[in-house]
């Protein structure tokens, strides 16, 4: 009889500690293969069954994630709107009830502390969402202003209900009124007599609507769509974090944290970016008055681009796992991969790299050194990559209104 593997002195099961979300009794019980992270101090699934089920609920029919540990804050009072258009380099004065907008804030230096997005819920209230926990910046940011900010990461429980037929198991589960949603707007519907909220976001580059609902509601949220599945109607797939890294990247979603430091975290100096140096420059406002960094950003926009977040396609198959990235075959190094993902229905190696530019200028080539193993034995080979100024994937389903039905 084969003896199961003991836990030594020290180990911890990280699932006795990781706070399970309100979604958990569901989510555990389609996790067939029990493959668990901690995203935010939240036991969260990494895999439900296989990537590549999961990649293609998310591509062809429709996919639910658990979303609830990404850090949620409340923000009200009479300088709600003062504090956020100081707090972030985007102009979100013009931003009205049941709008959503995606921001980013940085350091007094102009380097990028995380992204994330503004949901005005009423007037004078509202929730940023995050990837990181903010609320010490915040708090500190907001000295001197009425405003008040409370983390609700915990009270708001939420799924993201992504592909091409989302809206069609929304409608089926019961929801109404979303045929005239568009993208970035926000709805709120009663659903088996509670509350949930609906924004028509999402993190994948497809049609997607995100769930918000009080966490006691929450398992009688993921049954009722699921329960179209169940119904024969549609395929209705759990997804997890996985499969969401691998349509991210595809849709061209940069992660703080993953692709470049956050200037909170960064220990040496000059490993921290600007929102130009990752590509965000879009998302700077310089004619609205005073935000974080600003003075620093102006200075840096004066002058010559030193590097740069760019999107790469990278010929063949190998998988370019932190490559070094050079400007001809053993030339000069110029970067580094960062992150990376073969693109099933792209059929090509996607990644994200941080490189160097001289005078401003981007390298003319870009070479990825790889190495790979093959029957217990390294290889070595090079690839050329190719930038992507948009990106890989982007479906027209993701902003038409009234959306498709299937």
């Amino acid at each position: 009889m084969g003896s199961q593997p003991r836990q030594q002195a020290g180990e911890h099961d990280f699932r006795q500690v990781l706070q399970p979300s309100p979604f958990h009794a569901r989510v555990e019980e389609h996790n067939l293969v029990k493959n668990w992270m901690s995203w935010n101090g939240y036991q969260t699934a990494r895999t439900y069954d296989t990537l590549a089920s999961e990649y293609f609920a998310i591509r062809s029919s429709c996919s639910v994630m658990d979303m609830t540990p990404m850090e949620k804050y409340r923000i009200t009072g009479p300088d709600a709107l003062k504090f956020l258009n100081r707090l972030v380099t985007r102009d979100i004065s013009g931003l009205k009830p049941n709008r959503v907008t995606y921001v980013v804030w940085c350091n007094d230096d102009g380097k990028v502390l995380d992204d994330g997005t503004i949901f005005h819920l009423n007037s004078g209230e509202y929730r940023l969402c995050s990837q990181h926990h903010q609320l010490d910046w915040l708090l500190i940011s907001s000295l001197g202003m009425d405003v008040t900010i409370e983390e609700e990461t915990h009270e708001v429980a939420a799924i993201s209900v992504q592909g091409p037929t989302a809206c069609s198991v929304l409608v089926a589960a019961g929801f109404t009124d979303l045929s005239e949603l568009k993208p970035f707007s926000i709805s709120h519907t009663l659903l088996n007599g509670f509350e949930v909220m609906i924004s028509r976001t999402g993190y994948t580059g497809d049609l997607g609507y995100e769930l918000w609902v009080d966490p006691g509601n929450a398992l009688a949220l993921w049954d009722a769509v699921f329960g179209v599945a169940q119904r024969g109607l549609y395929d209705v797939r759990a997804i997890g974090l996985g499969a969401l890294e691998m349509v991210r990247i595809e849709a061209g979603f940069i992660m703080p944290g993953d692709d470049f430091n956050t200037a909170e975290v960064t220990v040496r100096a000059g490993h921290d970016r600007s929102p130009f140096e990752v590509g965000l420059g879009w998302l700077v406002n310089f004619d609205k008055p005073h935000f974080t960094g600003k003075q620093a950003l102006l200075r840096e926009k004066n002058q010559p681009i030193k590097r740069r977040l760019v999107k790469l396609s990278v010929e063949g198959n190998k998988a370019p796992a932190d490559s070094f990235l050079y400007d001809s075959k053993k030339g000069r190094r110029i970067g580094t991969v960062k992150v990376h993902t073969w693109s099933p229905i792209l059929k090509a190696n996607l990644a994200t790299a941080d490189i160097e530019y001289r005078n401003g200028v981007a390298p003319a080539q870009i070479w990825a050194e790889i190495y790979y193993q093959k029957e217990l034995e390294w290889q070595a080979t090079w690839a050329q990559c190719t930038v992507s100024t948009e990106p890989f994937w982007s479906h027209p389903r993701r902003l038409t209104t009234p959306p498709e039905r299937y």
